[in-house]
């Protein structure tokens, strides 16, 4: 047919009630762009059909030998997932009975630990035992005083073995880190913050102290005192 026996046939589309002309309609290169990507996404959609078809047949073609070369790999992977998981149980194992056995030995450790220091203190005890027997049958006092002093060195010297050491601390500036203040006196005859008497000796256990000192600690009498003196 020719161009004179063609006919136009007019496109209208409706938009809120009212009919719009082609002209007012979406640009044609939207047009195009939507076809356009409609026929790419049936492409990709052939395409995955395809190969999943292609997949299928391939798997179907397989011949015996490589049938039985699968089963044999995957009677492999079988076999070494189960050795993997019976060695991973033996490893578990083994370490749940580590962890009883070091439970059982910390107990062990705590409760045991000072056995030599008990031990090395026991004779001590006996010493003091005999000396209170010893007390009672005599009535020289210097006797037994000089034995029980002897007996305190000694336990001074082993207990020196495991680490404690005695701090001298009168005469010594007052030291809140090593010294508990149980008293303050006013004197002149030292100087202020000065150590003038210990109730209680300080002990350190390995430079580390465990019990503080507990002193009497000097300052300057008052003004009031000073002027009744």
């Amino acid at each position: 047919m020719g161009e004179s026996g063609k006919k136009e046939i007019p496109v209208t589309l409706e938009a809120d009630g009212e009919k719009l002309s082609e002209d007012h309609s979406e640009p044609k290169s939207h047009k195009y762009k939507k076809k356009k990507d409609d026929k790419d996404h049936e492409v990709e959609e052939l395409k995955k059909r395809l190969e999943d078809k292609e997949a299928r047949n391939a798997g179907k073609n397989l011949s015996d030998h490589e049938v039985e070369e699968l089963k044999k790999r995957l009677e492999e992977k079988e076999k070494e997932a189960k050795d993997n998981l019976d060695r991973l149980l033996r490893m578990a194992a083994d370490f749940e009975n580590y962890k009883k056995r070091a439970v059982r030995e910390k107990e062990d450790w705590t409760k045991f630990s000072n056995e030599d220091l008990i031990k090395s203190i026991l004779p001590f005890i006996d010493n003091l035992e005999r000396a209170v027997d010893h007390a009672e049958k005599v009535t020289d006092a210097g006797v037994l005083i000089e034995g029980i002093k002897l007996t305190l060195q000694q336990i001074l010297q082993t207990l020196n073995r495991f680490g404690l050491t005695p701090f001298e601390s009168v005469g010594k500036p007052f030291d809140p880190a090593r010294h508990e203040a149980m008293l303050v006196v006013e004197t002149d005859l030292h100087e202020p913050d000065q150590v003038v008497e210990e109730f209680q000796k300080g002990y350190l256990l390995n430079e580390r102290l465990i019990r503080p000192a507990t002193v009497s600690v000097s300052k300057f009498p008052s003004k009031e005192a000073q002027v009744t003196e």
